[in-house]
């Protein structure tokens, strides 16, 4: 039988979201905050000849630099105040996760609760200016050494380009942070995704311009959209695969001295459980050393131009660094998201066990394994999608946007921001059956 939850969702239609004011308020203040982002995508950072980067930029579109125009929406072929978009606070969350498992400090500071977790932001933070600066830096010299690209080089042009490309990472992550406390969906996931959906139509076009113009045969735009189609379909019926762990509960006295028979329950663990956040990671990792490298095309004997041409796309050290950074980071945040053992004495503190397991730390065993099966399928999952497609689109030179990740990364998004408006009026339609229930109450005394 459905549960009442179960029951409410499947109520929901379009009054119920027009009565819900507060939820059309979040998604408005969401919209204008991804638009005031698009529009500083098209904002240029002083002192750059847009003739000469366009040229570079094309010369360097199948590689690393690409790869960094998808995830900050063209703003780096546009070199824009945006160009960094999110990847240093990315960046400086993945180091300061990492330093979290070894530093005695910053292990103590996650114990603290509310206030440690807003020190450990506060570093994320300082982390993310030194990051972004020295990016910055290294754009603002490979810009120079590109030649004809920057109008005045020099020492100011290089302060200005870093206080430019800094200030702009530091908007961006304020503005992701009030996104997700004031909008709806995850502030910083949703503005790679607007970056990559708002790419996506000029993305068809150039490749529908492309099979016109025959560099592409019809055969291979037909499965290039059955690929895009079957991906997508995957990706949804994974993200939605649980295992349900059976909890039991014993009988208990409540209050008057009745007594509550046992009762059941699932502790649901998703195929997936670290969601889109491995390949975001992995790429940023690979897009931190590289910011420079793409830039080096007028010294083609370069080690910067040597790595640039390895780290391309369809390459295999690309692709091996790829799906082992994927893997680890999987394994990685699922560690730090989901406790077996905070799990299992939560269960024990309430009565609950698996049935056939002894509570405590069996349970917490049972539970750690099943879920290092779960995140073995889930690491899998995520390494199939994210390369398979980006070895056809580097085969067949199509634009970034129909790899395995970009679908992912918005596909993802859509479902958990979907999932995040469903509780919004899931909680409205609640609060609408309690004031009802009240009022006949009221009239019936």
């Amino acid at each position: 039988m459905a549960s009442a939850a179960e029951q409410l969702a499947a109520n929901l239609n379009f009054s119920a979201f027009a009565k819900a004011t507060e939820l059309k308020k979040r998604i408005w203040f969401t919209l204008g905050a991804l638009l005031v982002y698009r529009l500083g995508t098209y904002v240029p950072v002083p002192g750059i000849d847009p003739a000469a980067l366009a040229q570079v930029f094309d010369s360097n579109r199948g590689g690393i630099i690409g790869m960094f125009d998808m995830f900050a929406g063209g703003a780096v072929g546009r070199m824009a105040i945006f160009a960094l978009n999110i990847m240093p606070y990315i960046s400086a969350s993945i180091i300061m996760q990492l330093l979290a498992t070894t530093s005695p400090h910053l292990a103590q500071l996650k114990k603290e609760g509310e206030r440690g977790r807003r020190q450990l932001n506060q570093y994320t933070r300082y982390g993310t200016v030194l990051l972004a600066a020295a990016q910055g830096y290294g754009i603002a010299v490979g810009l120079e050494s590109a030649g004809g690209i920057v109008t005045d080089p020099g020492l100011l042009f290089r302060l200005t380009t870093v206080i430019t490309l800094v200030g702009g990472t530091i908007f961006l992550m304020w503005l992701g942070e009030q996104i997700t406390a004031r909008g709806v969906g995850n502030g910083i996931s949703l503005i790679i995704f607007a970056g990559i959906v708002a790419e996506l139509p000029g993305a068809f076009a150039g490749t529908m311009e492309l099979g016109r113009q025959g560099a592409i045969s019809t055969l291979i735009i037909l499965f290039l959209i059955a690929m895009v189609v079957a991906v997508i379909t995957f990706i949804v019926f994974i993200e939605r695969a649980q295992r349900r762990l059976l909890i039991q509960y014993p009988k208990r006295q409540v209050s008057g001295g009745a007594f509550r028979g046992e009762s059941s329950s699932h502790l649901p663990l998703k195929l997936n459980t670290s969601g889109v956040i491995p390949p975001i990671f992995a790429s940023s990792l690979l897009l931190l050393p590289l910011t420079l490298a793409g830039f080096s095309s007028a010294d083609s004997d370069s080690w910067l131009a040597v790595v640039s041409t390895y780290l391309g796309h369809g390459q295999p050290l690309y692709m091996l660094m790829y799906a082992v950074g994927i893997i680890f980071f999987c394994f990685f945040y699922t560690s730090i998201v989901f406790s077996p053992e905070d799990t299992a004495d939560n269960l024990r503190r309430y009565g609950g066990f698996i049935p056939g397991i002894r509570p405590g730390k069996s349970t917490a065993e049972y539970i750690d394994y099943v879920l290092t099966r779960l995140t073995t399928v889930g690491a899998a999952y995520l390494t199939l999608v994210c390369l398979l497609p980006e070895v056809l689109v580097a085969q067949y030179n199509v634009p970034f946007y129909f790899g395995g990740t970009s679908l992912l990364i918005v596909v993802s998004v859509t479902m958990d921001t979907v999932a995040q408006v469903q509780s919004h009026l899931l909680a409205h339609q609640y609060e609408g059956l309690i004031r009802k229930s009240k009022l006949r109450g009221g009239r019936s005394r």
